[in-house]
């Protein structure tokens, strides 16, 4: 039986190890109980075992056994190994010419519960109960039964001042909200190395705490030093055991003003009710901006540290931070970027979120929400060539697709995906919001490939619409490949684009695909409009990212202005030491009609 701490305190021994006096109040056997160190146990219903941990002269036991044999056996089995362990020191001590020592008496292994010793017979499943008492020898531990616990804690590898550390953390039996952490900066006049120090954190007496919550902004007076994070688990007011972690390198300086700086000044609070703040990003994979292609062909501009990854993802996630968006739609998020980084981050924000990679691909979509605003109800994923020869609500545009072989022998081999999530306004019941995600073809020659793909886009995005949230708004972000004058741009603002524009032809005459287009949808508006670009390379610059509404459903309150030409410019072109991507984020705030 799983039982919250703060109720197994009421179940703990009034006859404890020594007997004590019937007499012994409520509060002091509390105390006795408080100063205990901790013995955890895992047990899991439904799992063939269960795990004890506990530390015993320094030296940290760890025991894997049958939930469904008798408790005799894991106290004999405790007894035997220390005293196994007393004997061969015993023996080296012989070994080593001293006066040998009589063989050491077993150790006594008992375990205690609700004032009485635990019958050995007693299950595992059944013995090891919350607010238990175990004895080793003269040692007594307080038994935490499935206590909170992190099973994945780690500090990022990269330290900037004036940009957020957040762990990576990953608890079980508790919740992060309510989980409580201290930093600490090491004292630099008394640097020890890295490596002694992370050999015995808890052994030090040169850290300054330097703050609380989740995530810390080192400051310039940080530069130089290490780290430290001392984190406790809870659930509640139930804690488990604390975590200390030891931050790798030390604090270094931060690039000074980056591009976004003077956007967050019109996005330093949330949006109120019942505006919703919208963002569109796509912040450049790992996996693109590191080919040899980047270095020296695409981004040879960048200085190389600026297109490492620990370096970008300092400043991705002070940008991200920055802006208080509600919705954010990331286009190229890696795999690890996205499990690591973005959700342990955003989640100290008050933003959860959903990846949908690429099929043959190591990055993908990612849409975060905050969740004190919206509800996530269902997800409607697709990866659009599979969807068009796979859902009969395509087959009409599949019919028209096939007269062209070369066209759609090459759309069907795009990996292209439209992600898709219906959310729940919390502040209002039964309001709900479609958002969509998506990053199409990128070829510069490929507009007859992007038309399709955005056909089957809004042919899936009507479809969903009508079947799970009638009525619900569109807000339609990505990364389209696509410029104001293109096909796409005419499908989505006008609802229909015409055999006779050039994009049919974009990939020559041989691959020529003329066909009339229309949109399920009223002609759509683009929120922050058309930017004279939204990617900044060296060889290109031009309008690729929108976030599109429906306007007889929301309206733009503001748009979020731009860098300015200088700021991109500063250091030739986009990325560098001073923004992360080679696209700009679009963020604006919407509000629902009335």
């Amino acid at each position: 039986m799983l039982k919250h701490f703060s109720a197994a305190l009421k179940l703990l021994p009034r006859r404890l190890i020594s007997s004590p006096p019937r007499t012994l109040t409520r509060t002091s056997s509390l105390l006795r109980v408080w100063r205990m160190e901790p013995a955890v146990v895992r047990c899991v219903p439904g799992e063939p075992k269960l795990t004890i941990s506990f530390c015993l002269d320094g030296s940290h036991k760890h025991m894997l056994r049958d939930q469904d044999e008798t408790v005799g056996k894991v106290l004999a089995r405790i007894s035997n190994t220390i005293t196994k362990g007393q004997g061969k020191a015993k023996k080296s001590k012989k070994n080593k010419g001293q006066q040998p020592c009589e063989a050491p008496e077993p150790t006594v292994v008992k375990l205690y519960y609700d004032g009485g010793e635990v019958e050995e017979t007693v299950q595992n499943s059944e013995a090891w109960q919350d607010g238990a008492v175990l004895q080793v020898g003269d040692v007594k531990y307080s038994v935490l039964r499935n206590a909170p616990t992190f099973t994945n804690a780690e500090l990022p590898v990269s330290l900037l001042s004036g940009f957020p550390v957040c762990p990576n953390l990953e608890v079980e039996f508790g919740n992060l909200q309510d989980s409580e952490f201290t930093w600490f900066k090491e004292n630099c006049t008394n640097t020890a190395s890295s490596e002694s120090a992370a050999e015995a954190p808890g052994q030090d007496a040169s850290w300054t705490e330097v703050g609380g919550g989740r995530v810390l902004v080192p400051s310039n007076q940080d530069i130089g030093c290490r780290l430290k994070l001392r984190c406790t688990p809870k659930e509640g007011d139930r804690s488990g055991p604390v975590k200390e972690l030891i931050s790798a390198g030390a604090v270094e300086a931060g690039p000074g003003v980056c591009t976004f700086d003077n956007r967050h000044i019109y996005t330093a609070k949330e949006a109120e009710w019942p505006s919703v703040r919208v963002m569109s990003y796509n912040i450049l994979a790992d996996v693109y901006a590191q080919t040899e292609l980047s270095k020296t062909v695409l981004y040879p501009y960048c200085a190389p540290y600026a297109l490492q990854l620990d370096y970008r993802l300092n400043l991705i996630k002070k940008e991200l931070a920055g802006y208080n968006a509600d919705i954010m739609c990331l286009q190229e998020v890696d795999k690890g970027v996205f499990m690591d980084s973005l959700t342990p981050t955003l989640d100290a924000f008050g933003l959860d979120g959903v990846f949908k990679v690429k099929e043959k691909q190591h990055e993908g979509l990612a849409t975060f929400y905050r969740r004190s605003k919206f509800k996530l109800l269902s997800r409607h994923d697709i990866m659009l060539s599979e969807a068009l020869t796979s859902d009969p609500i395509h087959s009409e545009l599949l019919e028209k697709l096939s007269a062209h072989s070369a066209v759609k022998e090459k759309m069907l081999q795009r990996s292209t995906t439209l992600q898709v999530s219906v959310l729940e306004d919390l502040n209002k019941a039964g309001r709900k919001v479609c958002v969509a995600n998506t990053h199409l073809y990128w070829h510069p020659k490929g507009g007859n490939i992007r038309l399709v793909q955005m056909g089957v886009a809004l042919k899936h995005l009507s479809h969903v619409i009508s079947t799970v949230a009638p009525g619900a708004p569109l807000i339609f972000c990505g990364d389209l490949n696509s410029v104001p004058h293109s096909g796409v741009f005419q499908l989505l603002s006008e609802a229909s684009v015409p055999q006779q524009h050039a994009d049919w032809s974009s990939s020559g005459p041989d691959e020529s695909c003329r066909m009339e287009l229309l949109s399920d949808f009223t002609p759509l508006l683009s929120a922050c409009g058309q930017p004279a670009y939204t990617n900044y390379v060296g060889g290109f610059h031009g309008c690729l990212d929108y976030i599109f509404i429906q306007p007889e459903s929301m309206q733009v309150e503001q748009v979020i202005p731009l860098p300015s030409h200088q700021e991109v410019t500063t250091y030739e072109a986009l990325p560098s030491v001073a923004h992360p991507s080679d696209h700009i984020a679009l963020v604006c705030d919407l509000r629902w009609n009335p």
